[in-house]
């Protein structure tokens, strides 16, 4: 069973590497494929944190979806989109700077996915504006979302299991990781020229249409806009205060959208027509794939390989760590690998007699799950979201053509982790 999960993932994998297919289509047939054979069951796929479907995730991103929904109909996007093109003075690349400190600080504060769903609206209604591709510029704010996102316990899913297995606080991630967020977005925004050359000519004559708009003329329903300013307020603080109020972001969400619904009044065909079904199902697909790998033993086995390839090494297992959750985390979704891998730092943890050592593997497992979701198209979870909003609004951006530049950011990143890692925990 152990071949057959990995050679169905491994097909399913390069079919939606390739296009082939549609992806939703591969990561459904691989997940029929699975359970069909026995290789995993209802039990495992559909019940199982461990190797099942992550309902939190899901149900995450259907609450979001459809207050997202509900906003649009505000003229609040429209709005914050012509601000920001007026700020920047209608210079593409000062947009797209401008955008992507925004995306980092609201992933820091909310979570990855929730903010590329905010922003996205944003983003193509900008580039409408201006008349340029919001390709490169949706690809921008998903990686700064992955980076930013790694600053707090909530930013990015990964922390979340990070923190409850480690023990670690929301005011730890703040002061371990926030540090080198801050170094890397500085660097990220530095090469933006040069990683999206070519993408920031614009027609000057739609500059000055840009610059004569009065954004307060886009918001078409002010009482509506104060309803959902009150339900987003009530959700991004109990997003923020996790800890206290007990409440798992998915139910935050779901509440939210149930609300919003309510007393907006919305019918079901508007907001429903917000959410992307096709994503949500091709996280289905992906995710009872990947279990299918965790339920046969295959990525506890080459995590447990890594692991123990270190000689018990403090600092040569810190960056081995760093480097192989960076590569598995873009190639199998972070989520289900913090998941799995989560259990063996702690015993290797348990092993190690200098505390900060110990806190470094933590960090390590961190740093690399979040910057590796920036690897692949299909890396974390906020990239599925962003490639799905950017292919039903007509600018289909290709698994190819997202890791070209996430492969770069990666390997930026996690090449700036290893000497912060090795200062703060081993010289310092």
């Amino acid at each position: 069973m152990t071949a057959v999960a990995i050679a169905v993932f491994v097909v399913a994998y390069l079919l939606i590497a390739t296009e082939k297919i549609p992806k939703t289509a591969a990561a459904l047939g691989g997940a029929g494929i699975v359970l069909a054979l026995g290789v995993t069951g209802s039990e495992e796929a559909f019940f199982s944190r461990e190797t099942g479907v992550d309902w939190d995730v899901i149900f995450l991103l259907l609450g979001m979806m459809v207050i997202v929904s509900i906003l649009r109909r505000t003229g609040v996007f429209e709005y914050t989109a012509i601000w920001a093109a007026k700020r920047a003075k209608g210079s593409p690349l000062r947009v797209m700077i401008l955008l992507v400190l925004i995306t980092a600080v609201a992933s820091a504060l909310l979570d990855n996915v929730t903010t590329v769903l905010l922003i996205a609206p944003v983003t193509l209604l900008v580039c409408d504006r201006l008349a340029v591709s919001p390709v490169p510029f949706l690809i921008a704010e998903v990686l700064a979302s992955n980076i930013g996102g790694t600053a707090t316990l909530i930013g990015d899913p990964p922390n979340i299991i990070i923190g409850s297995r480690a023990g670690l606080t929301f005011n730890d991630f703040l002061v371990h990781l926030a540090p080198l967020v801050v170094i890397q977005i500085a660097v990220f925004v530095a090469v933006l020229p040069l990683l999206f050359r070519g993408s920031f000519t614009v027609d000057e004559s739609r500059v000055a249409e840009v610059m004569a708009l009065n954004e307060r003329e886009a918001i078409r329903d002010t009482r509506l806009l104060i309803k959902c300013g009150i339900v987003l307020a009530a959700v991004f603080t109990a997003f923020i205060g996790h800890s206290v109020f007990h409440l798992e972001p998915a139910i935050v969400a779901l509440l939210g959208a149930g609300v919003l619904v309510l007393i907006s009044r919305t019918r079901p065909e508007e907001y429903l027509a917000g959410v992307e079904w096709e994503t949500l199902l091709f996280f289905a697909g992906l995710f009872i794939m990947i279990g299918a790998l965790v339920h046969t033993g295959v990525i506890s086995r080459l995590a447990e390989l890594a692991a123990h390839a270190t000689g018990g090494n403090a600092l040569v297992s810190v960056m081995l760590i760093l480097a192989v959750s960076a590569l598995l985390s873009g190639i199998i979704d972070n989520i289900p690998y913090v998941a799995t891998m989560a259990p063996l730092v702690a015993d290797l943890a348990a092993g190690l007699a200098d505390p900060a050592h110990a806190q470094a593997l933590w960090w390590s497992l961190a740093m690399g799950a979040d910057f590796g979701g920036n690897l692949t198209a299909v890396g974390a979870s906020a990239n599925v979201v962003m490639l799905g909003i950017a292919r039903r609004e007509g600018y289909p951006i290709s698994f190819w053509e997202f890791t070209r530049k996430g492969a770069v950011v990666t390997a930026i990143t996690i090449l700036l982790s290893a000497p912060y890692l090795w200062v703060r925990y081993f010289l310092l």
